[in-house]
C-alpha cells in the first residue's frame, strides 16, 4: 500500500471547513476514544461524549465538534500508524460504535440487474456473461426510468411476470418496499487502513462502495461517511436465504474514515449528490475503476430511511445506513466470461472529495484480524476509566 498516496487523500478536500468525528483506538487506555478532526489534531471528545452514539444523540453536537478543546492526538501521526497498521501505536477505527449497521440493497438499476443475473446464473460467474445478453436489454429497457412503487412499476411488473422474466431482486428494485437488512452486528466494523475480509471459498465476489448515512435513535440523518458492503456474489446468487453468508463475515463491513456532520457546508442535499469513487489495484497488475453516482439512486435515502425506522422499528442507539451501490463489476479478470473478482492482497479505495477515502486491503475472512473488542468490552473500559456516570451520558 502507498502509504504516502492514500494518507493525503484521506481528508476530504474541504476539510478545514468540515465538521469530522472520529474514533481512535488509544492503547495508553486500553480502549476507543471519541474524537473531532480539526486543525491537524484529533481533539478527545470523550469526557463529553463517551461514544458516537452519544455524541450523535447530543442538542449541541456541532458546538462540540467545532469548539471542545482538549489533549488529542496528531492526525498525521494516527494516519501513519492506521495505514501501517500499526496496533501498538494509537490509530483510526471505524467512525461509528454502539449504532445498528444496517443496509439497503438493490438500490440502483444496474446492481439490480446483476443481481437478477447472479440469481439466473445461480452464483456461476461463467454462465453469467450468456444471462447478461439475454436479459439484459429487456430488463433495462423497461425499468430504467421507474419510480418504485407507483403504478408504472406495477404494470411492468405485470409484463415480466408474463415474459417470465420476474424476480425477487425486481421486487424490491421496483415494488413498494425496499430492502433493508442488518448488514453486521454491532461494533463489527473495520475502518480505513484494516483489512477488509472475504471467505475464502468464495470464488465470485465483489466490493460495494456506497454513502453511509449515520441516523439518530428519532431517525433523524445528521452526518455521512464511505463504506464498503463487501458481497459474495457466488453466494447470494445461489439463493437469496444466504444472504447472511454473503453479507456478514470477519471484516467484512468497512466505514469511514471519518463522519461528516450534516450543517450549513454539507448536507443531506449534497450527500445526495456525491459521487464515489472506486479503485481496486491487485498485487497481478490488474486495475478496475468505477463510479457510484447517488444522484441516480432509484429511492431517496429518507425514504430508505423511513423503511428502516418508524413504528414499525425503533433504534435506541441509532443506526447507520448503506444506501446502496449502481456498481456492480463485470469485467473479466482471468478467464474470459469469468468476470471480476477479489484476490488476496487487492487494495480497494472508495473515495469522494467531500468524504474523504476509505482504503483497505483484502484478504480472507478466515485470515482478517478476529473481531474481539465487542460490547461487553466496550462497557467494561469505558467503565474502568470513569466514562459511564450520568453527567456525561446527558444528550441534551
Amino acid at each position: 500500500m502507498d502509504l504516502r498516496a492514500q494518507a493525503e487523500r484521506l481528508l476530504p478536500e474541504d476539510a478545514d471547513r468540515a465538521l469530522l468525528v472520529a474514533r481512535v483506538f488509544d492503547p495508553a487506555v486500553g480502549g476507543p476514544c471519541v474524537a473531532a478532526v480539526r486543525d491537524g489534531r484529533a481533539v478527545d471528545l470523550t469526557p463529553v461524549a463517551p461514544t458516537v452514539s452519544d455524541l450523535l444523540e447530543r442538542s449541541d453536537v456541532h458546538a462540540v465538534v467545532g469548539e471542545h478543546e482538549g489533549p488529542g492526538w496528531d492526525l498525521g501521526d494516527l494516519i501513519d500508524a492506521t495505514l501501517r497498521r500499526d496496533r501498538s501505536a494509537a490509530r483510526l477505527l471505524a467512525p461509528v460504535d454502539l449504532q445498528v449497521l444496517k443496509a439497503a440493497g438493490v438500490t440502483f438499476v444496474r446492481s439490480m440487474v446483476e443481481r437478477v443475473i447472479e440469481e439466473r446464473a445461480k452464483g456461476d460467474a461463467g454462465r453469467a456473461e450468456d444471462v447478461r445478453v439475454r436479459i439484459g436489454d429487456a430488463v433495462r429497457g423497461r425499468i430504467s426510468q421507474l419510480r418504485p412503487g407507483s403504478p408504472e412499476a406495477a404494470a411492468v411488473k405485470e409484463v415480466l411476470v408474463a415474459e417470465g422474466l420476474w424476480s425477487q431482486y425486481l421486487e424490491v428494485g421496483i415494488g413498494p418496499d425496499p430492502e433493508i437488512f442488518t448488514k453486521a452486528p454491532v461494533l463489527s466494523a473495520v475502518g480505513t487502513g484494516d483489512q477488509i475480509g472475504v471467505l475464502a471459498r468464495s470464488e465470485w465476489n465483489n466490493p460495494e462502495p456506497e454513502l453511509v448515512l449515520a441516523v439518530t435513535s428519532t431517525g433523524r440523518p445528521v452526518a455521512a461517511t464511505l463504506g464498503n458492503d463487501v458481497n459474495l456474489r457466488d453466494f447470494e446468487g445461489r439463493s437469496a436465504l444466504l444472504l447472511t453468508e454473503a453479507k456478514d463475515n470477519n471484516a467484512s463491513c468497512a466505514i469511514g474514515p471519518f463522519l461528516r456532520l450534516f450543517d450549513d457546508e454539507f448536507g443531506l442535499d449534497d450527500a445526495r449528490a456525491v459521487e464515489i469513487t472506486l479503485e481496486v489495484t491487485g498485487e497481478d497488475g490488474f486495475t478496475l475503476r468505477g463510479i457510484n453516482p447517488v444522484s441516480e439512486i432509484s429511492r431517496d435515502p429518507v425514504e430508505l430511511i423511513a423503511h428502516a425506522h418508524g413504528p414499525h422499528h425503533s433504534y435506541p442507539d441509532g443506526f447507520v445506513l448503506f444506501t446502496g451501490t449502481m456498481f456492480a463489476p463485470t469485467e473479466d479478470r482471468g478467464r474470459p466470461g469469468a468476470g471480476f473478482t477479489h484476490r488476496d492482497g487487492d487494495v480497494v479505495s472508495i473515495s469522494s472529495p467531500r468524504l474523504g477515502t476509505l482504503v483497505n486491503e483484502v484478504t480472507s475472512a478466515e485470515q482478517a484480524p478476529d473481531w474481539t473488542f465487542g460490547i461487553r468490552s466496550l462497557m467494561a473500559n469505558l467503565a474502568e476509566r470513569g466514562l459511564l456516570g450520568s453527567a456525561t451520558m446527558v444528550t441534551g
